[in-house]
């Protein structure tokens, strides 16, 4: 199974909400394989820069930076080459349907499920999915 996963997911697993880690974990553990491209990769990167984000976290910064190392190690490099706009609510969403797309990815998992599922282009076989539903299916 292909997937892509938010930048929110991420997040989530460094600040250890059950979920979100546990979707890390099965990317890991090779339950599925998720996909990277350059757009997504800088969201994670800006993401992973904000120290206000983590000041509750259990992880230090070096062990933030590793956890995102080791999670790359499994990604599969994806390049978008085109660009579809599926005119999401948030612009800064529409990276993660083109790298699904450009990936053949079968799912988005994301805590963003409103704004992503409301995209004027439609790809009928990408779904978009909680961490939760995804636990479920693997």
């Amino acid at each position: 199974m292909r997937i892509v996963i938010d930048t929110n997911i991420f997040l989530g697993a460094c600040l250890g909400t059950g979920a979100a880690n546990q979707a890390i974990a099965a990317c890991l553990r090779g339950k599925c394989k998720p996909l990277m491209g350059t757009a997504l990769l800088t969201e994670y990167e800006d993401v992973m820069g904000r120290s206000e984000l983590f000041s509750q976290c259990r992880l230090s910064l070096d062990e933030r930076n590793d956890l995102l190392d080791i999670f790359l190690s499994v990604c599969e490099w994806t390049r978008v080459y085109y660009i579809w706009r599926p005119n999401l609510p948030d612009e800064a969403d529409n990276h993660l349907i083109e790298l699904a797309v450009a990936g053949g990815a079968d799912l988005i998992v994301t805590r963003n499920l409103r704004d992503i599922q409301r995209g004027e282009l439609q790809f009928p076989p990408l779904r978009i999915i909680s961490p939760e539903a995804f636990l479920k299916e693997i």
